[in-house]
């Protein structure tokens, strides 16, 4: 039997790092619920993705700023390694697939935009039936 390991994520960037060939993106995620006297609780986890492919790696760093709502998708992997005796175990996120879904505060007029609005044709709102 096969089985499968994948993380899907919608988050905001909170930074991305150079790491070798890779990059190395942190993405918060957070949801909130209310707790047993009633309050709403909101928490946050910081997950960070690995970016692998060389094309992927171009779009973020043409693409992707600090701020920027972001969904991210791929494989999950163990990781093991020892430091002073004990073994520690973590999770690493390879992301296959990732896409700005919304501009964070931090993208200004001086960025050269984006990308990919330049290459869209004009909308015409008289199509949408709502």
């Amino acid at each position: 039997m096969n089985t499968i390991a994948e993380f899907t994520i919608i988050g905001r960037v909170g930074e991305i790092k150079q790491v070798g060939s890779t990059l190395r993106v942190s993405v918060a995620s957070s949801f909130s619920r209310r707790d047993n006297s009633g309050e709403r609780v909101e928490r946050t986890r910081w997950n960070e993705v690995t970016v692998f492919g060389e094309g992927t790696r171009g779009y973020v760093k043409r693409n992707i700023v600090k701020g920027d709502l972001i969904f991210a998708s791929g494989s999950m992997g163990q990781t093991k390694w020892e430091k002073d005796g004990e073994t520690f175990y973590g999770v690493t996120l390879a992301c296959e697939r990732i896409e700005r879904l919304c501009k964070g505060p931090n993208h200004g007029d001086d960025n050269g935009g984006d990308a990919q609005e330049g290459r869209r044709p004009p909308v015409d709102d008289s199509d949408i039936p709502f």
